[in-house]
C-alpha cells in the first residue's frame, strides 16, 4: 500500500517570525529543504536517478505562529505537473491543519519512468488539489534578459549580500533558505515603490504576505560569492499581485535563481486579504518578459 513518510518534526521559534507575527517564508523553505533531505535518505531518491530538481513550488494555506508544532510528510506523485513530482505537506501538529505544500519538479529520462514507478511504488500517491499550482505556472521560469536589461525595463536592485559558510547545504551549494532570505530581506524595498508603502501599511493595520512562490535554480552559488537581487512587480489584480526576484552572482552578473511570488495585503486583525490600492503604470515594472 502506498504511503507518505513523516520527514520532519519541528517547531516555530520566535526569532523565525516576521513583522506579521508568523513564520517567515524563508523558514518554510528551509523546513521543506530538510524534509526533502530526509525523504531522499529514506527512499534512495537521488539526482543520479532523476536528475537535478528543476523547480520548487510552494503554496501557503494557513499561518504558522510562534510556538506551533510542525510536521512534514512527503511522497512521490507521477500524476503531477512534472514527470516525477515530490510532494511535501506541512501540518500544524496540534490542530492537524494543512499549513503549506511544496512540490519539487523533476524531469528524468522518459524511458526510465516505468522503472521509477516500480522502484518508488511504496511512496506513490496522487497529487492533492491543495498542492497543485494555482497562481503561477508549474514550469521552471526561463531567463532571457540580463541584469542591465531588467534594470532598464524598470526593475530595481533591492538586496546585496555574500554567501557565507552557514548558507551552504550538504551539496556544497547555497540552499533554498539562503535564496529566500535574500528575497524576503529585499522585497520591502519593492513594496515601498508601490502605493503599499510602510507608512500606508502601518496606518491601515495591514501586513504583506505571500500566497504562493516558485523557486527556479539556474546555476549554483558557493561560499564567498557576492550576490544581488533585482526585482519588480509583474502583474496586479484586485487583491493579489505578482513579483519576480532575480538572484545574481554580481561579479560576473551570472543569474543563479528566479523566484516568482503571488503576494497580497492582509488585515492584521482579521488575518484576511484586503483590496489593493490602485497601481499606476509607473508603479508596475514589467519584467516578466525577460
Amino acid at each position: 500500500m502506498s504511503r507518505s513518510l513523516i520527514t520532519l518534526y519541528s517547531f516555530v521559534n520566535r526569532w523565525e517570525c516576521d513583522e506579521n507575527d508568523h513564520l517567515n517564508v524563508q523558514f518554510y523553505f528551509s523546513r521543506f529543504e530538510e524534509a526533502d533531505r530526509q525523504f531522499r535518505l529514506s527512499t534512495g531518491l537521488s539526482e543520479t536517478l532523476v536528475g537535478a530538481r528543476r523547480v520548487r513550488h510552494v503554496r501557503y494555506h494557513k499561518e504558522m505562529r510562534c510556538g506551533d508544532l510542525i510536521t512534514v510528510s512527503s511522497y512521490i506523485a507521477f500524476d503531477g505537473p512534472h514527470m516525477l513530482t515530490v510532494i511535501h505537506q506541512m501540518h500544524n501538529a496540534t490542530t492537524d491543519e494543512l499549513t503549506a505544500t511544496a512540490i519539487d519538479g523533476y524531469e528524468p529520462n522518459s524511458s526510465s519512468v516505468k522503472a521509477l514507478r516500480t522502484r518508488f511504488k511504496d511512496y506513490n500517491r496522487p497529487i492533492p488539489d491543495e498542492a497543485t499550482p494555482r497562481g503561477l505556472a508549474p514550469t521552471p521560469t526561463q531567463f532571457r534578459s540580463s541584469m542591465d536589461g531588467l534594470l532598464q525595463a524598470g526593475a530595481s536592485i533591492c538586496f546585496k549580500g555574500t554567501v557565507l559558510p552557514r548558507h551552504i547545504g550538504t551539496d556544497q551549494r547555497a540552499d533554498d533558505g539562503f535564496a529566500l532570505s535574500c528575497f524576503t530581506d529585499g522585497v520591502a524595498h519593492i513594496w515601498e515603490q508601490t502605493p503599499m508603502t510602510h507608512a500606508y501599511l502601518t496606518e491601515n493595520g495591514y501586513g504583506r504576505v505571500a500566497a504562493e512562490m516558485k523557486l527556479t535554480w539556474l546555476s549554483p552559488l558557493k561560499v564567498g560569492d557576492a550576490v544581488g537581487v533585482v526585482s519588480g512587480v509583474t502583474s496586479m489584480g484586485d487583491k493579489v499581485f505578482t513579483l519576480r526576484h532575480h538572484l545574481f552572482e554580481t561579479r560576473t552578473q551570472r543569474i543563479t535563481a528566479i523566484c516568482d511570488v503571488v503576494a497580497m495585503m492582509m488585515d492584521l486583525k482579521t488575518r484576511k486579504a484586503v483590496e489593493l490600492p490602485s497601481f499606476s503604470d509607473e508603479d508596475t515594472a514589467r519584467v516578466a518578459a525577460d
